[in-house]
């Protein structure tokens, strides 16, 4: 089973934060970055979460 790696990195230019989404986790390069529009790294890691959660509540 394919793992993936989630980031949180603060962009310096903002101050916001963003998610890089590394598939396999030990990718050196991302396979999908969000904006930099978080405020901290726990919102986005909690966004990232609850887009996952309600992904696979969905019926198929």
């Amino acid at each position: 089973m394919a793992t993936l790696r989630i980031e949180a990195t603060r962009d310096e230019a903002t101050g916001l934060f963003f998610l890089s989404v590394f598939l396999p986790a030990e990718s050196t390069e991302p396979f999908v970055t969000t904006a930099p529009r978080y405020m901290s790294a726990a919102a986005a890691e909690q966004d990232m979460i609850a887009t996952i959660a309600a992904t696979a509540s969905r019926p198929r």
